[in-house]
């Protein structure tokens, strides 16, 4: 049978082309967004201080982000994010942990995100669970879980342990090291996404598993392999909201998972999976966090807040659907 190597050609350079256009589109919402910080509050937008602060909340959320974005391309979804970065953060600032060092509980944080998201994958994948309930299962039991641990109590990192907390008050150009473990995170998940095998076949199970299967690809194990992917970032996000807050708290990350889930379909990844980018995730992230921003320099009430980010989820997704009319044949 023979295989038209040319429309596939035109089509992939009309995605990329559409891709890079949306970018543009993001960027300049950026741009619009920083030109109302400057005129509202002129005084305290244009600050480093205000810069630094941008950068630290996004941090965490983004490392989440970057999980949430291949789970979302690989046709899934994982409402479990945030609750699984509050229990990493109450397992690995217990008592019996800490007593280990700041290594043993960096580790700790990592290895029960990870965990957590093998768990995910595997009642998704072998359990055949939908991927809504088998994550909102794994969100309450989190939460519970933690809360558990916890005693529903705030758990201090101790004096011996500050290595932790030296992620976000040591500063290297003035930045802290949490933005730079961010940003470090955001170039492996990009080369993962797009350079690699792994990111291939994420794109192949997500736009048409059958089809992924009969090219040999293994769709359980790789699926799997994605939401364990998306509980180590948790893992990681986990280590640096212990550094910010220099607590573990079964109250961390708190709708994180919303916030995580909105950026990646501003940035233009399809709910439905197979076609999404790294870069238009992260963009679609700051834009979130420079809204966070604005209404909290402007002194806006929170659930005004909440009700502008729903809006533009809604907006997002019309236009997603639009699109996909637009280019069905």
């Amino acid at each position: 049978m023979k295989v038209d190597t040319r429309g596939a050609a035109v089509r992939q350079t009309w995605l990329g082309r559409a891709g890079a256009t949306r970018h543009l589109g993001l960027v300049a919402a950026l741009v619009l967004l920083a030109i109302v910080g400057l005129v509202t509050r002129p005084g305290n937008f244009a600050t480093a201080s205000n810069l630094v602060s941008i950068l630290s909340l996004a941090a965490t959320i983004g490392v989440i982000t970057v999980g949430m974005t291949f789970v979302i391309i690989g046709g899934g979804i994982d409402l479990s994010v945030g609750a699984i970065m509050a229990m990493a953060s109450v397992w690995a600032t217990t008592l019996a942990t800490q007593s280990y060092g700041p290594f043993v509980m960096a580790v700790c944080a990592i290895l029960v995100g990870t965990g957590a998201g093998l768990v995910n994958g595997l009642l998704v994948s072998y359990g055949r669970l939908v991927p809504f309930i088998a994550t909102l299962a794994m969100l309450v039991a989190a939460r519970g879980l933690a809360q558990r641990m916890s005693d529903r109590k705030t758990q201090l990192i101790q004096g011996g342990n500050k290595a932790v907390v030296e992620l976000s008050t040591t500063r290297v150009l003035g930045i802290p090291l949490l933005v730079y473990i961010f940003a470090l995170v955001v170039v492996l998940g990009w080369i993962l996404l797009n350079r690699t095998t792994f990111g291939r076949r994420t794109y192949a199970v997500g736009g048409n598993p059958e089809a992924a299967r009969l090219a040999g690809i293994n769709v359980r194990r790789h699926t799997m392999a994605l939401y364990a992917l998306s509980g180590l970032c948790c893992g990681i996000a986990a280590i640096l909201i212990m550094a910010r807050t220099t607590t573990g708290s079964s109250t961390h990350g708190d709708l994180y998972e919303l916030d995580a889930i909105a950026a990646v379909i501003i940035g233009g990844t399809l709910l439905t999976g197979g076609r999404g980018t790294l870069v238009g995730s992260i963009l679609g992230l700051l834009i979130f966090t420079l809204i966070t921003n604005l209404f909290i320099l402007n002194g806006l009430n929170t659930s005004d807040q909440l009700i502008a980010k729903g809006l533009i989820i809604v907006v997002a997704v019309l236009l997603q659907r639009r699109n996909l009319k637009e280019r069905a044949p």
